[in-house]
This record gives structure tokens, C-alpha cells and sequence, in this order.
């Protein structure tokens, strides 16, 4: 008699990793038939241990030109960006060259101290902790005007440096290590960071803290501070109906140095969760371990160091983005699911169906077989 799984009230005979792929396409299929404004969904699922590596794409890749979508089309992870920055800060915390627990006062530039120092900060306060886990205390830069100022120029380049000074001028401190509030402040200074320690461009010390070339990440870069990769799509168009948004449209400088500005395909981004949480990027498990550990007390914040930890009726690591991008790995399928959503307004709806239902099917498999 066959296995099966009860899913949402329809019975899957449990055959294998082949049948479970074409379950996973014919719910792609139908999210996105209730949803075609949402113009394409991209899904990776990344579960070596069921012999899974599997793209789909569904929908078009372009509004204008109505080109079909490539599951092999890279989109802007925006603040899918953070988990790779925080990888990279403990990769100088496992190679001694950092501690968490280290205040960043003498790690950042002599111009960005002097400025948070003038508008009072007490930066002998703040470690690379609080940065990791938006529990520094620093206003972010970005607020409602800053949206309708990119809105009203959005071909404008913006600076870091542009950036710090703007947390700066609207906000002020904080008390340090008490509540959650999320920045891409934070990750902009952990950036400079990393510079400071390294003696290289944040992106290009991340590339080589990461391993990307040993582990053949060969398509995720920061946009427009990197060459885009050799035989690489181009990028998919990606919106954003409340401000009528067309990413092609939007300088990128916006959200670009930390906070957000990583491109990359659906397939990569599975595969960078999968080899973090494999050891194959962090090899020391206890720095591994801290980076999905609570620093607040957990009903006060979800978010861990680079990573938030959602109880999901299984454990699930997860970071989301701005422009629709989802990756969610849980320990128990040892699995990575990426959904990328075209539109952004639909993000809440289909990604979560996707992700969630798609880890349960995993894990449940694992438990029946």
C-alpha cells in the first residue's frame, strides 16, 4: 500500500522526489492563476538530502514586452542583502579578526565616529551585536520621505555617506540593546565595518569572506558595484503598485550598501541558506549556532543576527526583502525555499503559501519515509 500525506485536505501519494516536484509546479501554477496581476513568481527549492534542486517560474519577466518569465532570471534581493552581511561579520568573528560583543567605536571610519559622536552617541555603547540585531538604538535613514523623495527623483544616486547623515540629522539616540527597531542603518555601518577590517570594498571583501567562488556562486553580485556575471539573464522587472514603481526605472543606489543591493537568481539564493546552515560558509558551529539564536527575549523580537527565527509549526530561518523576495530554510528538511514575487503587493499573499506549505510537504515526507 502506497504512503500518503494529507496536505489541505488533498491526498498526495508519497512515490518520490519527482511526483512531489510536479506538486510543487501545480501549486505554483494555481497560486498564481488566482493572482496574475502579480505579474511572475520565481520558487527554488534547495533539499539535498531528498535529491531536490529545483526552478520554476511562472508569468513574465517584463509588463511592456510581456516576455515570459526564465526561472533563471536574477532579481534584487533588497534586504535579503542582510543575511550575507552578517555571514561575512561572523566570518571576521571566526577568523579572530572580530567579536560581537566588540563596541564599534574604534571599528568605524574617523568621519562617520565624529558624526554619530556630535549628535551624542555613545558609541563605546553600541557593539557589532546590537548592529546585527537592530538593537543599536540609531534612527534609520529610511522613513516616508525618504520613499517620496526616491518616488520624485528616482534616478538620484545616493551615497552612503548621504545615507548616514540622513539617520543622523532626523533621528537621535536611543537606549542601546533594549527594543527591535529595524535599519538598514545598522547594516550600512557593518559594512564599513567590514572595510575597515578587511582593507577592501564591502563587496568584495563579502564575496571572498563567503567562499563564493569555491562554492560556484557565480550569479549573485551587488548591483552596479560589481560587473554584472558572465551568462547571466537579465534581470527580471519588479514592482511596486503603491508607488507605481518599475525596478529598471529606480536608480538602485536607494537600497544598495548593506541594507539591500545584492541581485542574484532564485536557485543561488537557496543555495547560500543551504550551505550556511550546511557549515560549508561558517564552519564553527557556536558562531553558526548565535546567528539563529534570539538576542531579545523572543516575544519582543524574531530577529537573531542577520536572520529572523519564526516558530512556523517547525523552526524556520527566514529573511525577507522589499521588492518580493522570500528565502526560508528550516532545519528540520533541511531544505531552502525562495520565492521571489514580481509584484510587491502581492508578497504577503503568495510567498508565505508557497514557502510554508512547501517546508511542510518536506518535512512530512521525511517523517513518512
Amino acid at each position: 500500500m502506497r504512503k500518503i500525506l494529507l496536505l489541505n485536505t488533498l491526498w498526495i501519494p508519497m512515490i518520490g522526489s519527482a511526483q512531489l516536484q510536479t506538486v510543487f509546479k501545480n501549486k505554483v501554477d494555481s497560486i498564481y492563476q488566482k493572482n496574475r496581476d502579480a505579474i511572475g513568481i520565481i520558487v527554488h527549492v534547495e533539499a539535498p538530502k531528498q535529491n531536490i534542486s529545483w526552478s520554476y517560474a511562472t508569468g513574465i519577466a517584463d509588463r511592456k514586452t510581456n516576455k515570459p518569465l526564465n526561472n533563471q532570471q536574477p532579481v534584487l534581493v533588497a534586504s535579503n542583502t542582510k543575511p550575507y552581511v552578517a555571514a561575512a561579520i561572523l566570518r571576521l568573528v571566526e577568523k579572530g579578526n572580530l567579536s560581537i560583543d566588540q563596541t564599534i567605536k574604534k571599528l568605524l571610519s574617523d568621519r562617520t565616529r565624529q558624526l554619530f559622536e556630535k549628535d551624542g552617541y555613545n558609541l563605546d555603547a553600541i557593539t557589532i551585536k546590537h548592529l546585527l540585531s537592530h538593537t543599536s538604538g540609531i534612527q534609520d535613514y529610511v522613513d516616508e520621505d525618504y520613499f517620496e523623495f526616491v518616488n520624485q527623483h528616482p534616478t538620484y544616486k545616493w551615497k552612503k555617506e548621504e545615507q548616514i547623515e540622513r539617520s543622523i540629522e532626523i533621528g537621535s539616540p536611543q537606549p542601546v540593546g533594549e527594543k527591535f527597531s529595524y535599519g538598514d542603518i545598522n547594516y550600512l555601518l557593518l559594512t564599513e565595518i567590514i572595510e575597515q577590517k578587511t582593507h577592501k570594498p564591502f563587496y568584495t571583501a563579502i564575496r571572498d569572506l563567503l567562499r563564493y567562488k569555491k562554492l560556484h556562486l557565480t550569479k549573485t553580485w551587488f548591483i552596479n558595484l560589481e560587473n554584472y556575471p558572465a551568462n547571466t539573464l537579465a534581470l527580471a522587472h519588479q514592482y511596486a503598485s503603491k508607488y507605481k514603481w518599475d525596478s529598471y526605472d529606480i536608480n538602485p543606489s536607494w537600497d544598495l550598501y548593506g541594507g539591500g543591493g545584492i541581485a542574484t537568481t532564485a536557485r543561488e539564493s537557496a543555495l547560500f541558506f543551504q550551505y550556511l546552515f550546511d557549515g560549508k560558509i561558517i564552519q564553527d558551529k557556536q558562531i553558526l549556532k548565535a546567528m539563529h539564536t534570539y538576542v531579545l527575549p523572543s516575544d519582543q523580537s524574531k530577529y537573531c543576527l542577520g536572520l529572523y527565527h519564526f516558530d512556523m509549526g517547525f523552526n524556520a530561518y527566514y529573511h525577507g526583502g522589499w521588492w518580493g523576495t522570500d528565502v526560508i530554510y528550516s532545519p528540520e528538511s533541511d531544505a531552502t525555499i525562495t520565492v521571489f514575487t514580481l509584484q510587491k503587493s502581492f508578497q504577503h499573499i503568495i510567498n508565505p503559501a508557497i514557502g510554508k506549505e512547501f517546508q511542510q510537504l518536506l518535512i512530512n515526507k521525511k517523517e513518512i519515509e
